[in-house]
């Protein structure tokens, strides 16, 4: 069984070295744009999803070639029934839809992770592809195709060896790293992904304050930032009230539900 962990303190350590290679450096140009471009139409995935929008973006170019009539999932056509892993799933009506149903009901199911720290976003990536590389002590080019942390090595077909061939599609981090020159917003800073719908701006220390208000166990600490633990307790709020979505994601619902939670205790 893979250590997780110790694929996570790995992949932070890749990380911190990583560098586009010199000769790839260029072909990141466009899939980048073509994500910060499309960022509003992730971050309605995210807001359904609590899914990094990151996370849909770089895995909508290694799945799908970002073809948004490509499924999420595998990049079968999303209005018809998959024939690849994870197949059978389908049809859907939009590639939103289709999103939706890949990162909450497929292994390894993205929509329950809390940890959108850069180790484990792309451990949690790794995950999706398959750990055959980690289980060889390799870096998955699925994750540093492009950088310097790869030469060689990839699997050619599902379950399969891993064949001594350069994978040519990029990688997941390089893919971030040219992100991140596009849009300053990105930063990974330990925090969790945002969790606000699009043009909703979310007060962290209110709702830390209010969760703790409402018997947070173990209590939060008030410090502003929508962390795994925040996530964790804000799910939990989620469960005990009849009609929202435990998946950790501050949306109206949610939020007008601990307000009303918060007046029938007799909270300010």
């Amino acid at each position: 069984m893979t250590d997780l962990v110790a694929l996570k303190a790995s992949n932070e350590q890749r990380w911190a070295n990583a560098k586009l290679t010199r000769a790839r450096a260029p072909e990141f140009k466009a899939p980048a744009q073509k994500a910060v471009t499309n960022k509003a139409r992730y971050q309605s995935i995210e807001a359904r999803t609590g899914v990094s929008w990151i996370f849909i973006a770089v895995s909508h170019y290694r799945e799908s070639t970002q073809n948004f009539s490509r499924s999420l999932a595998q990049g079968d056509p999303w209005n018809k029934v998959s024939t690849h892993v994870p197949a059978g799933r389908g049809p859907f009506a939009s590639f939103e839809d289709a999103a939706v149903d890949a990162l909450v009901n497929c292994a390894p199911h993205a929509a329950r992770n809390t940890d959108w720290s850069i180790g484990g976003m792309l451990t949690l990536l790794e995950r999706y592809n398959g750990l055959s590389y980690a289980n060889a002590n390799r870096p998955s080019p699925y994750i540093w195709s492009g950088t310097d942390q790869y030469t060689i090595g990839k699997v050619l077909v599902d379950h399969g060896p891993i064949e001594e061939v350069v994978d040519k599609q990029l990688g997941c981090a390089g893919l971030i790293i040219a992100m991140m020159g596009l849009d300053p917003s990105i930063k990974f800073d330990g925090s969790s992904a945002p969790t606000a719908a699009p043009g909703q701006t979310l007060d962290a220390t209110w709702l830390q304050t209010s969760l703790n208000t409402l018997g947070a166990t173990p209590p939060l600490v008030v410090d502003g930032i929508f962390g795994a633990a925040t996530r964790t307790a804000l799910r939990a709020f989620q469960k005990s009230k009849d009609g929202l979505t435990a998946n950790g994601v501050a949306n109206a619902n949610t939020v007008a539900a601990i307000k009303a939670a918060l007046t029938a205790a007799g909270a300010p």
